[in-house]
């Protein structure tokens, strides 16, 4: 199902837009990722943390004209806009809600449409491409997402349903969880650091920039620490699926030993991805919500931990 071609509205999340001679110095000392290594032709994922490391968002970020772009889930840009001015009133830079002035659009098996706007985007992700007010960017998992200023929406839309079915906002998400790329909504906000959610293995951490809020604590975690809680995608049976900040349950610990990051109905049941503690995963024994409720299974993440790769960056 998810891996049929299709494209899907993505209605769920806001624009957050930092313009101005210092965005990029004032955002640097904000976020988790470098923003050196962006270029007009690439994005990255990233964070923005409490001085104790705990991810107050978690976005994707791409360069525009005289400044950056944040995609992030609706309810958190008017959070993070008005924390933000309080520091950037300090540079010169300015931020904006442009939720209302982007529609964007999520696409599986889209380059030919894509082609067909002048969008000829390369497979890497990360990678983005532009013409003219435009703009198409490659995600993990072979997804791609289509950018375009709201008053192109309905004729752009209409183009799209010539060549793609239209998908609901749910096929979307499990791609989202089938390629391993957890977010922060508001139910989650501080209640995880960086890499309980497997972001320094997806390009969302860089270990080698300067300081930025909880950079102590995220890199002490990654060098020293010993991580007890991470990323798993899980499946388990029914079709009630469970919201972010859902608690997971061993009944060896006998206690909460995980939350629900994104869930969605799958083929058959619904999969997930969780912050679990490791060696509740590892006896394999997890129910979902209390000690006596649904099982849930492990299923593989697309990707493999990798600390030397990882510190790179």
């Amino acid at each position: 199902m998810a891996d049929s071609a299709y494209f899907c509205p993505l209605v769920h999340e806001g624009v957050l837009a930092v313009r101005g001679p210092d965005a990029d110095k004032f955002l640097q000392g904000q976020l988790t990722c470098n923003l050196n290594y962006l270029k007009n032709g690439s994005s990255s994922l990233g964070a923005r943390c409490t001085p104790k490391g705990r991810m107050v968002s978690s976005f994707r970020l791409l360069p525009d004209r005289d400044g950056f772009l944040l995609a992030m889930a609706g309810e958190l840009i008017e959070p993070q806009q008005t924390e933000l001015k309080k520091f950037a009133a300090f540079s010169k830079s300015q931020l904006f809600d442009e939720s209302g002035i982007w529609s964007r659009f999520g696409l599986i098996g889209g380059d030919a449409a894509l082609i067909g706007l002048g969008l000829d985007l390369p497979p890497e992700a990360g990678q983005v491409v532009r013409n003219g007010e435009l703009i198409a960017l490659r995600l993990e998992g072979g997804r791609s997402e289509l950018w375009a200023p709201a008053e192109q929406a309905g004729a752009l839309q209409s183009q799209l349903v010539g060549q793609l079915p239209e998908a609901p906002l749910e096929r979307w998400l499990l791609a989202q969880i089938r390629a391993g790329i957890g977010q922060v909504f508001g139910a989650t906000r501080e209640l995880f650091i960086p890499q309980m959610i497997n972001l320094q293995a997806v390009g969302g951490v860089s270990f080698k920039k300067g300081c930025y809020s909880g950079q102590e604590i995220v890199a002490r975690m990654q060098y020293l620490g010993k991580l007890k809680r991470r990323l798993y995608r899980l499946a388990l049976d029914g079709d009630e699926v469970p919201v972010p900040a859902t608690e997971l349950f061993s009944p060896v610990h006998r206690t909460s030993v995980g939350e629900v990051v994104l869930a969605a109905p799958a083929e058959s049941g619904i999969e997930l991805l969780a912050v679990l503690q490791e060696d509740a995963a590892e006896d394999g024994r997890v129910n979902l919500g209390t000690l006596e409720g649904p099982t849930l299974r492990l299923l593989d993440l697309p990707y493999a931990l990798n600390h030397e790769l990882e510190t790179q960056r």
